[in-house]
């Protein structure tokens, strides 16, 4: 068998503390990467662009950010659609009025606008958390979608209420507007993807990392042995709302092009990531990723199969797959809480010692 770690050893600290110890692990990674961004992009259509890679990707950035916080320092929120508006008005803002400034840096600008929204309202967390804590965050998320159906300033003062991205470029190449290509919106995307599971799984694996997952287990315990719960809790909402605003951005400048706060952004979207990170696996960078396939993969699926192949009609099938979010919601809570990144632990640790029982 090609995975085992047999031959894998480490000369150094930094080889052993690399994320994939394992040569194959490293292998299939670099050749997933690979696939991703030299591949991909040649085979691409708009079909396939809008119904599955870029809501992948940019469910992946929200679903990362709302599992460092709920997954990696215990702080549940239901706040995550008003996060990711913050995100969208903010780019939009910064879209409209520094039109000479790279859509990079105002993505990146949006994001940190965005950390300081969630650092205000993560202060509650510092006094209450659990159940007191969701409905905290869930107050967010009602008085941010009414901030910005109510404050003309937001939207510019357009008589519809509406956000519409106005055409930008980056590198000379247009990533929104009526006239962009599929293969340069799905890079654009990637390469805030690729950057924020960087950043997250450093971050996770590390100083910050151990605090949160300290103040996780036991917030008492984790203050006793020298953990700040103050600077831990709001560095967690920080980074969180950091990558929920990239997302929000996005999923407004590159995904939809023109949104009204209160159904692109509503309490349905907070439900949306928070189920992702249920499935895909709380504590987990992967468990992301899984997450967000699943839910983005599972609405195309059941319509290719339901309404395309054996004609059931359309409300049946949209019908059916809130049963199986909710059955598999229920099922993962109960039998495997870590969700699918549990799983796929499970059949590497499986395939490392077959042929033998475990």
């Amino acid at each position: 068998m090609f995975y085992r770690e047999a031959g894998d050893f480490s000369t150094t600290y930094p080889e052993d503390s690399q994320t994939f110890p394992i040569r194959f692990d490293r292998y299939r990674y670099y050749l997933v990467l690979a696939i991703a961004i030299f591949v991909i992009p040649f085979m691409i259509n708009d079909y396939w662009l809008n119904a599955v890679f870029l809501p992948f990707l940019i469910y992946t950035i929200a679903a990362i950010g709302l599992n460092i916080l709920v997954g990696y320092c215990g702080q549940v929120s239901l706040g995550t659609g008003g996060f990711m508006a913050v995100g969208a008005y903010a780019c939009y803002k910064l879209m409209t009025s520094f039109p000479e400034v790279s859509m990079l840096i105002h993505v990146l600008i949006s994001g940190l606008i965005t950390a300081g929204v969630g650092v205000l309202f993560g202060l509650p967390s510092l006094r209450i958390k659990g159940f007191y804590l969701a409905v905290a965050t869930l107050a967010a998320q009602f008085f941010l979608v009414w901030l910005f159906n109510r404050v003309p300033w937001f939207y510019n003062y357009s008589a519809s209420g509406q956000i519409s991205a106005p055409e930008r470029t980056v590198f000379g190449i247009e990533v929104t507007g009526p006239n962009t290509e599929a293969w340069a919106t799905y890079l654009f995307c990637l390469f805030f993807v690729i950057l924020c599971a960087v950043i997250a799984r450093n971050l996770t694996r590390g100083a910050f990392g151990r605090k949160w997952m300290a103040i996780r287990d036991m917030d008492i315990a984790a203050e006793i042995i020298g953990v700040n719960p103050l600077m831990a809790k709001l560095s967690a909402f920080a980074v969180s709302s950091f990558f929920i605003g990239i997302s929000g951005a996005l999923f407004f400048a590159i995904y939809l092009g023109a949104v009204e706060v209160g159904e692109a952004f509503g309490i349905t979207k907070s439900f949306t990531v928070l189920f992702m990170i249920i499935i895909g696996g709380l504590g987990s960078i992967f468990g992301s990723f899984a997450g967000a396939a699943f839910l983005v993969v599972l609405p195309v699926a059941l319509k290719l199969v339901g309404v395309d192949w054996l004609g059931w009609p359309t409300d049946i099938v949209a019908h059916l797959q809130l049963v199986i979010v909710g059955a598999l919601i229920i099922i993962f809570l109960i039998a495997e809480p870590h969700g699918l990144a549990q799983l796929w632990r499970v059949a590497k640790e499986k395939l490392r010692l077959w042929p033998f029982p475990h």
